[in-house]
């Protein structure tokens, strides 16, 4: 069957979660690079992100941070895209592709999608949904809202086990993005194999969607 959709994560696929996470280092008194030095670490040994509180303020759990320093200042904003998210997703549109964003994000991401401009027809966040990856209930959710078959579905991500390996498991053409953190640390681990497409930058996608043609026919 052929492509029909394409569905985006957003941390590190869309959003370059450099200044969201340097913002969280600053409020904690943490200087920079020793803050992002602690967030690798907890991402190499296949951590919660959250870890990195506990591992560069070991007075401060994460609940207590998020408490103290309000939600509302802890988020992502418009300005926090990469450069290549709008321009990738109007080409992917404008190719024929329906375009969808499904992703573990809190509620409040909501709205800053849906100011962002970005051209998406579905938007699945977890904390709404009540879903969060890897769990498949997830991925079904993504077929059911949409309507089209999994394997008709390309799911782009940066994780090797919240996004490639279940997107692969649920029928779906798992495409990988190296970048950030995740990214470039997923990108040698067990697992990547079932991702039919690996990228560098989502700018790479639009040329390359007919290689998920064929992946999809397989």
């Amino acid at each position: 069957m052929p492509l029909a959709a394409v569905f985006f994560d957003v941390g590190e696929t869309l959003v370059d979660e450099t200044e969201p996470w340097g913002s969280w280092a600053d409020w904690l008194g943490v200087p920079r690079l020793t803050f992002f030095a602690a967030l690798g670490a907890v991402v190499a040994r296949g951590g919660d992100h959250r870890d990195v509180f506990r591992l560069a303020r070991p007075d401060l759990e994460y609940a207590e941070a998020a408490r103290r320093r309000g939600t509302a200042e802890s988020g992502f904003g418009v300005c926090d895209l990469y450069p290549d998210a709008g321009p990738c997703l109007r080409a992917v549109r404008e190719l024929g592709y329906r375009v969808g964003i499904a992703a573990n994000q809190p509620a409040r991401a909501a709205d800053t999608l849906r100011a962002s401009g970005l051209p998406f027809e579905w938007l699945l966040i977890s904390e709404i949904e009540g879903l969060h990856k890897p769990d498949p209930a997830f991925f079904e959710l993504i077929v059911r809202r949409s309507g089209l078959p999994a394997s008709s579905i390309a799911y782009v991500g940066d994780r090797v086990d919240n996004d490639v390996v279940p997107a692969a498991a649920a029928g779906m053409v798992a495409v990988h993005v190296r970048r950030g953190p995740w990214g470039v640390i997923h990108a040698e681990l067990p697992g990547i194999e079932r991702a039919a497409l690996r990228l560098t930058a989502l700018a790479e996608l639009p040329a390359r969607l007919r290689e998920l043609d064929a992946a999809a026919a397989d």
